[in-house]
């Protein structure tokens, strides 16, 4: 597959052309060109852009006028990166030049603009072309077990907050246009029942050793949770779309390996490739958490049982590659296996699934060590015959990222 990565049109007529990936992998054989993509994203272009005189905002900076404002402290932090706050609602957010596109870790900053995501931008929202070589895999430590037997994706039963009130879709902006990956609510330490976090995959909001931060991250819980049809979601409300709000992503954190090894179809660095994301109300504060307002948010296990101990996992995820088209919520429960395309990254966890792009960053739950429902992965790679998918598993530098982002808001 070609690593160009074409226009908007011809990726609109492509849109049946799925990520690469590497067969057979008893052994992690690698024939001629592979295709390991992350399974990830799907995209579409931003022709609409946003509206430009949509106010970029920041909750908790009401001042009783209906007025959301931008804290100095945003404004400030963008001006030291050349970066206006006028000219960034007017559409600067779209310069991706590289000058210009922030990159490390506490470079981090997402102002709200308020309208941005309408319903029309969630749906529309499609898959990129993207493609892994050979050369990229630099080979197995002989743990691979051997390619699981596909499993079909089920449909979840709607409404989806009645059965899944935890997953959502994952929004944002990229150099290839408008694109979209699975999250789930995770508690929070710091705020027992009353988490604003959110878990997801780390190429869902940074882009790698290549890139930077994605732009306008927003956490949607319960997409579409009637489970409306294409056709009838052309005339939905947003609230009929994002019956629980729309939540922006005010600090994200990946992995330092993520930032300094991913690449953009998740080869290198997915072991690695997990994000945790606190949020806030598009809207300014209401008084209530994300996890107060879905209704329950999920632990994070970071000592779950090794892979032959783990009976089954359950992964969740808004698949959008065809045949699936994005807008409903889909789950495949299988026993996991191990995956190594490494020999110096940890093995991930592997499981058969049907799911696509989309579907990345999605919540990989099990019993935990405690015997209770855990999230233990989230969706991060997959072939492109989307017989399988593969997530990283938890360890300390996971449980890092997400003790750095509680502690940076225990206070709060």
């Amino acid at each position: 597959m070609r690593l160009i990565r074409p226009s908007a049109t011809a990726r609109r007529r492509r849109s049946g052309r799925r990520r690469t990936s590497p067969v057979p992998y008893a052994a992690v054989a690698l024939v001629s060109v592979l295709a390991l993509t992350a399974t990830a994203c799907d995209s579409g272009d931003d022709e609409a852009g946003g509206d430009p005189s949509a106010a970029a905002s920041s909750p908790g900076d009401d001042k009783g006028d209906g007025k959301i404002r931008v804290p100095q402290g945003i404004k400030d932090k963008l001006k030291q990166h050349g970066i206006d706050i006028d000219d960034w609602k007017n559409g600067a957010w779209k310069d991706w030049s590289k000058d210009d596109w922030l990159r490390e870790a506490q470079d981090f900053v997402n102002p709200i603009i308020e309208g941005l995501w309408d319903p029309e931008r969630m749906r529309d929202a499609q898959e990129p072309d993207q493609g892994v070589d050979e050369n990229d895999l630099s080979g197995d430590q002989g743990v691979t077990d051997p390619e699981p037997v596909p499993v079909r994706a089920k449909g979840v039963a709607p409404k989806y907050h009645d059965s899944v009130p935890v997953a959502g879709k994952l929004l944002f902006d990229a150099p290839e246009g408008t694109m979209v990956c699975s999250a789930t609510v995770v508690t929070d330490p710091a705020h027992p029942g009353k988490s604003n976090l959110v878990w997801t995959a780390g190429h869902c909001v940074h882009a790698g050793k290549k890139g930077g931060w994605y732009r306008n991250i927003a956490f949607v819980p319960s997409y579409n949770d009637a489970g409306a049809s294409t056709a009838e979601l052309q005339d939905a409300t947003k609230e009929e779309v994002a019956p629980y709000g729309v939540w922006w992503g005010d600090w994200a954190q990946t992995s330092d390996q993520w930032i300094e090894q991913g690449g953009s179809t998740g080869g290198d660095g997915a072991p690695y490739d997990f994000a945790v994301i606190h949020v806030t109300p598009e809207k300014g504060s209401t008084g209530r958490s994300l996890e107060e307002t879905v209704g329950g948010a999920l632990p994070v296990d970071f000592a779950a049982p090794a892979v032959p101990q783990v009976k089954s996992v359950t992964a969740t995820g808004y698949p959008a590659a065809p045949p699936y088209d994005g807008q409903r919520m889909f789950q495949c429960a299988d026993k996991p296996g191990r995956l190594s395309i490494d020999t110096g990254q940890p093995t991930m966890y592997r499981i058969g699934c049907s799911m696509t792009g989309g579907a990345s960053g999605g919540g990989w739950v099990a019993a935990g060590s405690d015997g209770k429902p855990a999230l233990v992965s989230n969706t991060s790679i997959g072939p492109v015959t989307a017989g399988w998918l593969a997530g990283p598993r938890l360890g300390p530098e996971a449980k890092g990222v997400y003790d750095a982002v509680s502690g940076k808001f225990a206070g709060q």
